[in-house]
């Protein structure tokens, strides 16, 4: 196995047990044969062993720790790490709906694995766990005996690995739309063609923390996706349910999951475009008594990141003008490059812009199934805050 060195100024970073190694981080490395995904040891300048990875100079993240010890990397060792991550999840209290993988949380650094009962959804976006893919599917066969395994690498990140976006089966073929259950509701999961993996398992807790606000509620969704926040909302005790998105697959599976859960006299889904329903709707004095909203991630960009702060500013100021004096605003953030601390400060210039006064009633991160490793940015990146909005 090739050996790298780092430069002699070391990274609080790295020594902090980061697993992102940088290319300027690294001397120039002398074997010439070295290929893209190759594993490789890496040492401190004077040669003390920091750990094994996998090796791509055409990514930024030039090298990725699997391992600080000195092991073998084969087969065994991602059925091990697979079987040690179910185990965590187990202890949790996950049996059929979960995150099974976490990337670098689970020591498998740009590794993804949802498990949506006994079916599972793979993506791997590095080219080093890429080539262990078979490993990664005999693993699950080994554990799971699984229904069916399916891989949803349409990502754009990879090309960044110089990778191919592909999709497909990693089994025999099987049906797509899976029949997920959660809190006592069941949605349809199109792990085909849905954002990401199909379903966000990351809100999972979120869901049901909106209980007791909305009881005998008049409540709105905007980004709604496929309607699991509104849904639950109807279930827990509104008396109505409105929620809007942009998509019309989206919102006809919303529709259609509404009706699963015998909650279609309740919730109505329907397209529009939220930015410009919420001005419209705040111009109109429209008033809820919970405004949900949870948009997609607005920038991947450190650049953009005011840009991103904006938006978020844009759209919870105009929610805020639709809620009821003494109402709720539900609002999520899964934009990983905006900190937590941004995110709560620019709902604070939100209410200041929109002459309101807020009080917290809970602010949390992602499902636990979604571990966060201090130092690691990438694993805490949803914000979501429920906050009581009262005029001034």
């Amino acid at each position: 196995m090739t050996k790298v060195f780092l430069n002699k100024k070391l990274s609080p970073r790295i020594t902090g047990g980061h697993p992102w190694i940088f290319g300027n981080e690294l001397q120039p490395i002398a074997n010439t044969n070295l290929k893209p995904g190759d594993l490789v040891e890496v040492y401190t300048n004077d040669k003390k062993f920091i750990g094994i990875g996998y090796f791509n100079p055409q990514s930024q993240i030039t090298v990725r720790l699997l391992t600080h010890k000195k092991e073998a990397i084969s087969a065994q060792f991602f059925y091990e790490k697979i079987l040690k991550a179910w185990q965590y999840r187990k202890k949790l209290g996950y049996q059929q709906n979960c995150r099974l993988v976490f990337g670098e949380a689970d020591d498998l650094p740009a590794l993804i694995i949802d498990k949506f009962n006994d079916y599972f959804v793979i993506q791997t976006l590095a080219l080093g766990i890429d080539i262990w893919k078979p490993a990664i599917v005999a693993a699950l066969e080994k554990i799971f005996q699984p229904k069916g395994i399916y891989e949803r690498n349409d990502v754009p990140v990879r090309e960044l690995e110089g990778l191919p976006l592909q999709k497909g089966f990693l089994s025999a073929p099987f049906s797509t739309e899976i029949l997920l259950q959660e809190n006592g509701l069941q949605f349809y999961v199109d792990i085909e063609n849905g954002q990401k993996t199909g379903y966000f398992l990351d809100q999972q807790h979120n869901r049901r923390a909106i209980e007791p606000i909305v009881k005998k509620a008049k409540v709105l969704g905007a980004f709604t996706y496929t309607g699991t926040f509104e849904i639950h909302a109807a279930y827990y005790g509104a008396d109505s349910v409105k929620g809007i998105d942009i998509s019309e697959q989206a919102v006809l599976q919303a529709n259609r999951n509404a009706t699963l859960n015998h909650l279609q006299h309740i919730c109505h889904f329907e397209v529009c475009n939220a930015f410009d329903a919420l001005k419209q709707w705040a111009k109109e004095e429209q008033k809820f008594d919970v405004v949900m909203l949870d948009p997609p991630a607005f920038t991947k960009s450190r650049s953009n990141i005011q840009n991103a702060l904006n938006g978020y500013k844009e759209i919870n100021l105009r929610g805020m003008k639709l809620v009821e004096n003494g109402g709720f605003l539900v609002t999520s953030s899964c934009t990983n490059l905006v900190t937590p601390q941004q995110f709560l400060q620019t709902i604070e210039i939100a209410a200041k812009d929109a002459k309101k006064r807020i009080r917290q009633v809970l602010f949390q991160t992602q499902s636990n199934d979604h571990p966060i490793i201090r130092g690691m940015e990438n694993t805490e990146y949803l914000k979501f805050l429920i906050i009581e909005v009262r005029d001034r």
